[in-house]
């Protein structure tokens, strides 16, 4: 197997086994294949695989498309400054925008409390052709809320909730997802898993730098405080629902040049992996299209 395939599978999360996110390395730079690289060669390395990614993903893209028979929908999850943002920016530069859409989840609003958890994620569903992005998604429900339970709010008819309403949900999800799967809604799954070492200094970045403070919550270093109850529910979610229909990905973050080439080659082999074929041109079609070619041909 060549090795950038070896690689992804180390990546995934093997349906039925432990996700152990804890004994996955967030500084990871490519195991024994890469073992003799400067860190600069490495870098140069991930760059190099990006940019070819990037076409690789553009033309995927298009095929995506032009079948009109699935949709790709792309689940990001991770700590704050794990690098979300900066992955969409780099892998999706070089695709057509009118074949993608982001969809960014915050805390719900009234309107969404007072539906299910996923009715907001179905409204934000990719259609046949395009590639949808989740930054943020229904895992909230069962990571975020784990370790606040409290902000479950209205979301459900008791306010009593105990320790089976996370199972229940995984069931939930688990069974959603394999409807959009049989339904031609490719999904793949990222956690981007950043150490707190990694966070902390991309905060401090943030701040001492002018035009990037913006991007700075103080709220997240609350956040920050819950460290080891945000992994165990991560860790909890991924293994309960890392399936053959839907798998989940921990890509190590504290390189972002690495996080984003691995990003575009999941991608990449995912939509090679619908074994898509361009429409084929009807025999009258065809026809048409040479006479159309002789007229062109003939202008003046």
């Amino acid at each position: 197997m060549p090795r950038k395939g070896r690689i992804i599978d180390q990546l995934m999360v093997t349906p039925g086994n432990p996700a152990a996110i804890g004994d996955r390395d967030p500084g990871w730079t490519g195991g024994p294949d890469y073992e003799g690289l400067s860190q600069d060669e490495l870098e140069a390395e991930a760059r190099a695989v990006l940019a070819e990614g990037v076409e690789e993903l553009s033309d995927a893209q298009e095929l995506l498309w032009a079948s009109d028979t699935y949709a790709l929908l792309v689940v990001l999850q991770a700590m704050d400054a794990a690098g979300k943002d900066s992955a969409i920016e780099h892998v999706m530069t070089g695709v057509n925008p009118q074949g993608v859409q982001v969809v960014s989840f915050r805390a719900p609003s009234a309107e969404e409390h007072d539906h299910n958890f996923l009715w907001r994620i179905s409204k934000g569903l990719p259609e046949r052709g395009r590639i949808g992005i989740f930054n943020r998604s229904h895992y909230e429900d069962v990571v975020a809320l784990r370790v606040h339970p409290e902000w479950l709010g209205s979301q459900l008819p008791t306010a009593e909730v105990g320790p089976e309403i996370w199972d229940e949900r995984y069931e939930d999800i688990n069974a959603f997802e394999r409807h959009l799967d049989r339904n031609g809604t490719k999904i793949v799954k990222l956690f981007l898993n950043v150490s707190k070492a990694e966070q902390k200094r991309r905060f401090l970045a943030r701040l001492d730098t002018p035009h990037k403070e913006w991007k700075f919550n103080a709220a997240d270093v609350t956040e920050r405080g819950h460290w080891d109850e945000y992994m165990s529910a991560f860790d909890a979610a991924l293994t309960a629902t890392s399936t053959p229909w839907a798998p989940w990905y921990v890509v190590p973050a504290d390189h972002k040049w690495l996080t984003q080439a691995l990003v575009v080659r999941i991608l990449v082999e995912t939509i090679r992996g619908l074994d898509l074929q361009w429409p084929e041109v009807s025999e009258s079609e065809h026809k048409a299209n040479a006479e159309a070619r002789r007229q062109l041909e003939a202008e003046a």
